[in-house]
């Protein structure tokens, strides 16, 4: 028995959790690139150490894996929704396209009202009441209805 424990023959033995995890990350990055153009991405830049950066956010990543993941994190959304609010408040006013305007019904309006309303408090009651005043000659049919009587 010259293979590893729990393993099948031809296998090349059990793989470590240490392998199984890089071999994971490996995965997802490749698969992660495959959706994902970085060359079109405007916040990506390799610096000089062979690093790469991430200009909006400016935080320093090891490997594009580690990019692409901090891209869905947290920080990188809400610095890309600050940035899009700041945008759209410094943009100057696009003119709006002409809109045509509707003709409203003019209905035409003759004189002033018939009566004046006037509020009024009684500080010996505490109660308040209106007051209408009917101008003389002018017929008013007014209904008035209470949710307090």
């Amino acid at each position: 028995m010259d293979r590893e424990w729990g393993s099948k023959p031809g296998s090349g033995g059990a793989a470590t959790a240490q392998n199984e995890a890089i071999d994971r990350r490996e995965r997802l990055r490749r698969l992660a690139l495959e959706t994902i153009d970085l060359a079109k991405d405007p916040y990506f830049m390799r610096n000089h150490l062979g690093s790469y950066e991430c200009k909006l956010c400016l935080t320093l990543h090891n490997n594009e894996g580690n990019y692409l993941a901090h891209t869905q994190g947290k920080r990188h959304q809400t610095n890309l929704a600050k940035r899009a609010a700041r945008e759209a408040k410094d943009a100057p006013a696009q003119p709006q396209p002409h809109k045509r305007k509707l003709n409203l019904k003019k209905t035409v309006k003759i004189g002033r009202p018939g009566y004046r309303v006037t509020k009024q408090f009684d500080p010996d009651t505490k109660q308040r009441s209106l007051l209408f005043q009917a101008i003389a000659g002018v017929l008013i049919m007014l209904i008035m209805i209470s949710t307090y009587v």
